[in-house]
């Protein structure tokens, strides 16, 4: 089993939108053995659903996805996944309190596996929700690359 973690702010755009797609890409491919959330560094969309904007452009591109809550990191997901993979960088400063320092070296930003070394465009401020769902489409599809040639982790 293969458990990756996504985290953003709030969860409510680009977390969820990186679980729904990757969550495809694995399905499309036929792949199993895979678990995949997302969740938040903050407190303040806990329990609100995906952002309309993510649901509009996942829908845009047929990727399925479900009701949710959104839900804050906690310390007890650094030992339950493999891959905790963040937005951006005030995501990974924020995430400090929950990973003890990544002793493991579970922990990287999602651009890393696109070959970048940024973040993921945040449409809660650009308002370009396809920008960011491209940005999330490459990092994934990197990141499973990774994991399936044993190159990460």
């Amino acid at each position: 089993m293969v458990r990756i973690l996504f985290v953003c702010h709030g969860n409510i755009c680009r977390s969820p939108m990186a679980e729904f797609v990757m969550k495809d890409i694995v399905r499309r491919l036929g792949y199993e053995g895979f678990e995949i959330e997302s969740c938040a560094t903050s407190t303040e969309e806990i329990g609100n659903d995906t952002h309309y904007g993510t649901r509009n452009v996942l829908e845009k591109h047929g990727v399925p996805y479900r009701r949710r809550s959104a839900r804050q990191m906690t310390c007890a997901d650094y030992d339950r996944f493999d891959y905790i993979v963040a937005m951006d960088e005030m995501n990974l400063r924020n995430m400090r309190r929950f990973v003890n320092g990544d002793p493991e070296k579970k922990v990287s930003l999602l651009m890393e596996h696109a070959g970048e070394r940024r973040g993921v465009v945040d449409p809660w401020y650009s308002g370009d929700f396809d920008v960011t769902f491209e940005d999330v489409l490459r990092g994934c599809s990197g990141l499973l690359d990774e994991i399936l040639s044993g190159r990460s982790l």
